[in-house]
Formats: C-alpha cells, structure tokens, sequence
C-alpha cells in the first residue's frame, strides 16, 4: 500500500523554478532538486524531487519503507521533466535512492545527484541530512576576502589528500581522521610553515578511493569517509579563523560507468553526451558532461556555487580542462566529431567556462578559479569580454614538466639544456599562473621529487634544496603536494600515510626547515608575488651563464614615494 503523500499547502518547485532549471540559470537549483526537510499541513518531512525527463515512473526507496519499490511514487510536475513529492515522518538520518522506471520497463536505483551527504562506501545510498544546521564563525574571514586581489597576494598552497596525510593511531581499517582531528593537526601544521592556501583532493563523493576523487557521484555531498557535512564546516571555520584560504579540487569534465551514478540516469544519456565520440573518454573508462545541455550546465553551475556559498569554499580548482576544450583529446582520427565549423574546440566547454566563471566573479569577491589546462589554449585567464575563459590562474603545467626534466639531470648534462629554466619567463605574461608540484608528479613510477633527483643520497637533497630555491625566486604562485616539504622519499599511495618518521633524519628535517625559510621569505616579502605576472616584478641579472649552470635574477617592488613622484625599488637577489 502507498504511503499517504500530502498535497502542498505552498508550491515547493514553482513554475519559475522549471523555468530558470530549463533555462540554465537557477544558480540555487540544489534548494529544491534533492530531498529537503519541509512541513505541510503542519506535518514534518521531506520533499523529494529529482529531474529524470526520460522515466516512465520515479519512486523513493530507503531505510524508512524498508525499500519498499511500491509506497512512495513521486509524480510528474510541469513538461520539464522534474519528479517531486512530500512526504511526512520521514527523518534526517535516512538512506534513500530513486527507482526509477524506464519506459521499456528496466529498474534503476539511482542516488540522488542533489544529495548532500552519502552512505559510507562500499554502501552507494544518499543520505538526508538538514545544511541548515550548520553554524558558520567564520564572517571576519569572509568580509577581508571580498576586498583582496588574489593576483597581488601571496599563494603558497598545500596540496594534500587527506585520507593519506595521516592515518589514525587507533587501528581502524581505513585510519581515517574526521573532518575535525584532521583540522585540528593540519592548521598546526600550515601554521608553523607558514603556507596560506590548503588545497584539498578527493572532496566530493566518489565509490572508489584509489580515483582519489577525480571520479565523482555525488557532486554536492562531502565525502563521508571523513565524517558528516557538519564536520566539513567545522574544518573550514577553523581554517578560517587561523587565516588559511580553503581550495577544493572540482571535476567537471567527466564522471564514471558506476550503475547507482550520474550514468544514463533515467535511462538515456541525461547528463551525458548521447553520442559516444563526445560523450566517452576512450583512455579513462568515463562519461564526459553534455554542455550543451541547460540543465546540466546548471547542475554544474550550481554545484560549483554550492560550494562557494554552503561550504564558504575560497577557490576551485578545475581539474582536466584541457580534456574539455579539446573535442580530439586522448582520441585517434575518427573517434572524436568536430565542431559547426570542423575545428576541434568544444563550443560548448568554452561557453561552460566563460558562463561559470563570470557568474561565481560576479557573485562572490574574492574566491579564485583556478584552471589545470596542460597545452597552450589562449587567454585561459582573460576575462570572457576580453575573449578570455575567465579563470583567474593556470597551472604552468610547462614550467613543471621543463623543471622536472631539468632537475633530474646529471649537473654535467645541465649547461645543454640551460633554456629549460629560463623558456616559461619567455611566456609569463600572457596568463596569471601558479607553479605546481602536484600528487600527479610523485605517482605511477614517476618518483618522489627527492628521487628524481641525480647523485648520491645527500645529493638528491642538496639538488631537491637548489631546486625548490629556483621555483620559490620564480614568477608565478606556488603548490606543492603534501610530503614534498621534507623529502618524502617513495610515491605517493593513498592507501597509506606520509613517512613522518623521515623526520627523525637530519636530512628530511633539514629540507622541512629549508622550505619554511623559504615560505617565510616568499610571504614577508611583496616584491616576491605582488607583480609576478609580468616584467614589472622581475628582472633577470644573467640568465645565460650555461657553463655553470647559474642563473642570476632579481625580484622588483617598485612604490611611489609618498613625498614625490619617483618610483623607489627594493631588490631581492637570487
């Protein structure tokens, strides 16, 4: 027998909710997509709705009908395609899927894509929780935000996954921190070497834990293996409040095959592409998103906002956009469609990111978009009326890989290849770019940094110490992934934690205390990253010294004297 379902006493999903979801732009779309505590007729319980325009019939299914596939339909509203319906007695706490029922009569028991909280893995069932429970301290941090120029403030970022920076004392299979112990050490940590951004992989829901979370289900729901969203927001008012910007890795360009996932949802391809040359990556076993579609350019859209405005989120990190921009990426001829006019850019992206950005800068002051593109797509960082994309930095994903290469070369070879280290000044300019040292650097047999170094063992690390002295006197904005700071000497795994023992070694100790001078030295000094975008802030002494292999370079803080109009400039040798 059917559960009692409740007429609204007030319209939860509007005719101008339908309207602005199928236009592309309701920015606040996940308030009434998902499943919401709501009161009607002076009874509590949860409204659900999910967009699924393709089924023959949606019910929900979880923890408070025992599964029952028969007891809770949602109905059809308007022409869009949207499935919604309340529900009373029905609590927080609860697990819950949609069943939905194709025409040709399959059975898919599907998340909720709205969902903000998930089952722990392995279990796949979305979760209702109640965001509104969450109490944010954090209003100082966010009013200074909104006035500062990112471009002209220091940016020292951890990068760091944090199922594997640390594990638990206590025993437990998995050793995860909650969201809360992991604070609580990691700002002591970012404290006493003094970096000013963390930014966080693996954040979003996702089923397997050796994707690292770049293969995502459920977009709007922290992962739960670090606790509840409650716990996510304790993180971040503590970051907050010890004056530590918070950046979120977001995947927007694919997601994966997993049959409780975003995967031919209702039955066809919803949110992504229908035809497989644009709609699959060949190389990594995933979905690529329809962008042409409205509503799932507002899915993303939104979600990107979620985290910026429920989470308080200071920057997104955009993982893969090259593999968006570029329809033939990682395809041989034949196996990709080009565009209207025959080329190989994806209009559509392009539209995606140009839309994205200009509505998150024009929202919310302060927060940083920050592209992971790997080719020379111009105007990555130029605004959209400019005929830009609108990021507001680029991973100089060129830099990294001609310092790697550099860096591993026996000292004899260097005077060769001496333009390695001085090509990315030649192109500084066009883009505001942050210097990367990333996870995808120290993984898949590509070594640690200390290892790709040559020589003997005390080598490696008077190399490593050279080399990071180089990127932190260079242009650009700085990262570096957990454990590169003090000589983590094996790859990076997931499955286990940072080899903190290291620090018991002269060696990694003296690395540690080498990077914080060397953070302190970037911070307290503008010169050092207030003009780091162009000419004005740097000048080379001698950057054609190839025999030795020296490279001489000075950073420039040019300020009007306040008693004249003559420029005065301080110089930071290196």
């Amino acid at each position: 027998m059917a559960a009692a379902k409740k007429k609204p006493e007030k319209v939860f999903i509007s005719e101008a909710d339908q309207y602005l979801f199928a236009q592309g732009t309701h920015y606040d779309i996940y308030k009434k997509l998902g499943a919401h505590p709501s009161s009607e007729d002076g009874k509590e319980g949860i409204y659900f709705a999910v967009w699924a325009p393709n089924a023959a019939e949606v019910h929900v299914i979880g923890t408070f009908n025992d599964w029952n596939e028969e007891s809770h339909p949602l109905d059809r509203i308007g022409p869009g395609g949207i499935f919604a319906g309340f529900y009373e007695g029905i609590k927080t706490g609860e697990l819950y899927k949609y069943l939905i029922k194709t025409p040709d009569g399959r059975k898919l028991y599907k998340i909720d894509p709205y969902a903000n909280e998930a089952e722990m893995r392995p279990g796949t069932a979305s979760k209702i929780t109640d965001l509104s429970k969450i109490k944010w301290t954090d209003s100082t941090w966010m009013k200074a935000r909104c006035e500062k120029d990112a471009t002209k403030e220091p940016m020292a970022i951890y990068e760091c996954h944090i199922g594997s920076w640390m594990k638990h004392p206590d025993g437990t299979e998995d050793g995860f921190y909650n969201y809360r112990e992991f604070a609580d050490r990691m700002v002591d940590y970012l404290r006493e070497m003094r970096y000013s951004h963390v930014e966080l992989m693996g954040i979003a829901e996702h089923p397997f834990d050796g994707s690292w979370g770049y293969q995502v289900t459920g977009y709007y729901a922290p992962t739960s293996r670090y606790g509840t969203p409650e716990d996510f927001a304790y993180m971040i008012n503590l970051f907050h409040k010890n004056n530590i910007a918070v950046i979120l890795d977001w995947v927007p360009a694919h997601f994966p095959k997993d049959a409780h996932g975003l995967s031919e949802y209702d039955g066809a391809c919803l949110y992504e592409h229908p035809d497989k040359r644009r709609g699959e990556h060949p190389d990594w076993g995933t979905k690529i998103f329809n962008y042409a579609k409205t509503e799932v350019k507002n899915f993303l859209i939104a979600n990107a906002l979620f985290w910026i405005k429920e989470f308080h989120i200071d920057g997104l990190r955009v993982d893969a956009v090259a593999s968006m921009l570029y329809l033939d990426y990682g395809r041989k001829n034949g196996e990709w469609l080009p565009n209207e006019h025959g080329g190989n850019e994806n209009l559509d992206a392009i539209e995606f990111f140009k839309h994205l950005n200009s509505v998150i800068h024009g929202s919310y002051k302060g927060v940083v978009m920050i592209a992971e593109e790997s080719t020379a797509w111009p105007k990555i960082t130029a605004r959209p009326e400019d005929g830009g994309l609108g990021f507001d930095f680029k991973w100089n994903m060129g830099w990294m890989h001609d310092f790697c290469e550099y860096m591993k070369l026996d000292p004899y070879f260097r005077k060769n290849n001496h333009h390695a280290l001085t090509f990315a000044m030649s192109y500084n300019s066009s883009e505001n770019y942050i210097l990367p040292l990333s996870h995808d650097e120290v993984v898949h047999l590509k070594c640690s940094m200390v290892n790709k170094m040559p020589g003997y063992h005390v080598d490696k690390y008077a190399n490593l110490r050279v080399g990071y002295t180089y990127m932190f006197g260079h242009s650009g904005k700085k990262l570096l992934f957990m454990g590169q700071d003090f000589g983590q000497e094996r790859e990076w795994s997931e499955e286990r934690e940072l080899d903190w023992f290291l620090l018991n070694e002269p060696l990694n100790k003296g690395m540690q205390e080498y990077v914080k001078e060397l953070l302190n030295l970037y911070r307290d000094n503008k010169c050092m990253y207030e003009i780091d975008n162009d000419w004005g802030g740097f000048e080379w002494i001698n950057c054609d010294d190839a025999d030795r292999s020296t490279y001489s370079f000075s950073h420039v803080q040019r300020e009007l004297c306040s008693r004249c109009s003559y420029e005065q400039k301080s110089k930071i040798a290196s």
